[in-house]
This record gives C-alpha cells, structure tokens and sequence, in this order.
C-alpha cells in the first residue's frame, strides 16, 4: 500500500506526485524522490524497482522480510534492514523496515508495524539545510528515529524489572508467578536484543574508513547514532544480567521455603515420634515392665509425654524450626 510519495529538491519539498511520474523527478540535479510503502505486494515492489533501478537481491529481502538488522551496498546505493519495536497492551511486537536509498530517491517498505515515519517525514521538512543532503540525510533521520524508539521500550522494560524485584521478597507472593513474569520478560529483552544487537555493525560502515559517497557529509550524525546503540546495548546486557540474578534469587527463595517447610515437617514428626515410642514400648504385653500394674501409672506416662513434648516444642520454637 502506498503511503506517500513526494518529490524534494535542494532541501525543499517540491509536491506529492503519484508513482507514475517518479521518472519526470528522478533525473532533475539536486531532486529526489521519497516513496513510502507499507506491506508492499509484489507488484508494488516491481513497479518500484523498475522505477529506481533497484537491485533484485534487495528487493528479495524487503519482499521476504524477517531480515537480521543490516546494512547492504549495492553500486552507489544502499539497503538497510531494521526492527520495528513497538509496545501495545503490555506486550511486545516485533515489525520490519527495509530502506533503499541511492542518489536520486529513497524508498522505505514497512511490514507489519501501526506507527510510521510521519514525525520524520516533518522533521526532515523543517531542516532544509539538512535536506540539501538528499537521500543521505533522510536515512540518517530514519534510522535516528528508529533507534530512539527503542529506548520506551527499553524504559518498560525496566519499569517492568523493578516492580517484579519488589515482588521477591514480599510475604503474599507466588514464586512460580515472579519465575514466569521474569520469563516473560527475558522474551521481551530478547527481541529488543535481536534489533538492537547487530546495529552497531551496520552503523559503523557509515562513518570512518570507506564510506559509501552517500554517508561522507553526514558522518558525524550516523557516530551519533551509533552511540546511541552503544548505549541501549549497555543497557540490554546490563538487564539480562539482572534478569538473571533476580531469576537465581527467586530461585533460591523457593529452596530456601522447601527447606523451611522440611524443618518445619521434621520438628513436628519429633513432637509425635517420642509419644509414639513410649506408648509403642508399653503395647508390647510384656508381663515384667516397670509400673504396669501401678495405679497411677497410666497418667504418669501420659504425663511423661506431654512433659517431654513441652520440651523439645521449646527447644525447636528457639531454634526457629517452629
């Protein structure tokens, strides 16, 4: 489905044309064209490659989707693949970005994601200055709004972690719903990890050493960038680590409930096991016991054995088994 398609030259926005007379633009000096698609089929996929020329291999991918994150040249254009993250209802859902650029266009085909590049299409608009770039610069815009986007979800995340540790050590707390929450929540850091963790490797390419011709002006703005996924992959691997920990301790809490539940059963068995022997010893009908046709004998055993269940009932309530 198209989204918009717009002509640009020299920073600003010439007008909103249709696909069809994207070849009257792409030829003017210093003009390009923008073209958003959003779950593209084949034919709108076609179209746009015998338009722009675009390579066949980079078409495939966008047409395929579920990419790895990457950065592609082809000649003197570019392919990039990146993960859309978005949080609806708690949950995490995954989309992709396929973006090709060269010197006189820049084409971006979303899949399965709501939220679009509007803001960027806006900020881009009012940075003329910028825009004279041409399509270096829209890609570099596009990939800084995506990686920015990540960090609420890397927030949630957080908030999500640290409501879950207050939950360890509280009394009414189910260690089976804290272990499954904790789980749940590695799901999540998992594919935020996913998008996030090949980036720095595309992102580097951009600038230092052999830059595409594209990427030369801008490479201050895409370090920028990839400082900014140095930073969120910190993070990530900060929180797995503690999604880790919190995992172990919940865990250990379990074991060390199971333990006081065995204390707790042992203390109790020892309460009834001396009554049980004493009165196991005088059911034996053996005739020579001791006191067993004394009349008070009867009571003096029960006695007996309250006296000593007293007992060990202190002792073990001081030794906290009890």
């Amino acid at each position: 489905m198209l989204v918009s398609c717009t002509a640009y030259q020299n920073g600003h926005k010439l007008a909103d044309i249709a696909p069809g007379e994207i070849h009257d633009y792409v030829g003017r000096p210093d003009c390009f064209v923008w073209v958003a698609l959003k779950d593209a089929d084949a034919a709108e996929l076609e179209t746009m490659r015998t338009e722009f020329g675009l390579h066949p291999l980079a078409v495939e991918d966008a047409s395929h989707g579920h990419q790895r994150p990457k950065l592609e040249e082809y000649g003197d254009s570019l392919f990039a693949a990146l993960h859309l993250i978005e949080l609806a209802d708690g949950q995490v859902h995954e989309g992709e970005l396929a973006i090709f650029v060269g010197r006189h266009y820049v084409l971006t085909v979303r899949n399965r994601a709501e939220r679009g590049l509007t803001e960027v299409r806006r900020r881009s608009e009012t940075e003329p200055e910028l825009l004279r770039h041409g399509p270096g610069f829209v890609l570099y815009a596009i990939m800084d709004a995506v990686v920015d986007r990540y960090f609420p979800v890397l927030h949630a995340i957080e908030s999500e972690l640290e409501t879950i540790e207050e939950r360890l050590f509280a009394e009414k707390t189910s260690p089976s719903a804290n272990i499954r929450d904790l789980y749940t929540l590695k799901r999540k850091l998992v594919i935020l990890k996913h998008a996030v963790g090949p980036l720095p490797e595309a992102l580097a390419r951009l600038y230092g050493g052999r830059v595409p011709p594209l990427a030369v002006p801008l490479q201050d703005y895409f370090r920028d960038v990839h400082d900014h996924v140095q930073r969120l992959n910190q993070a990530l691997d900060t929180l797995r680590d503690t999604i880790a920990t919190a995992l172990s301790v919940n865990l250990s809490l379990i074991n060390l409930q199971e333990s006081e539940t065995m204390k707790r059963l042992a203390a109790y068995a020892a309460l009834i096991a001396v009554p049980t022997m004493i009165a196991g010893i005088y059911g034996m009908n053996f005739e020579a016991m001791p006191e067993l046709h004394w009349r008070y004998g009867y009571p003096v055993v029960l006695a007996v054995m309250v006296a000593v269940d007293i007992w060990l009932y202190l002792r073990l309530r001081k030794a906290r088994w009890i």
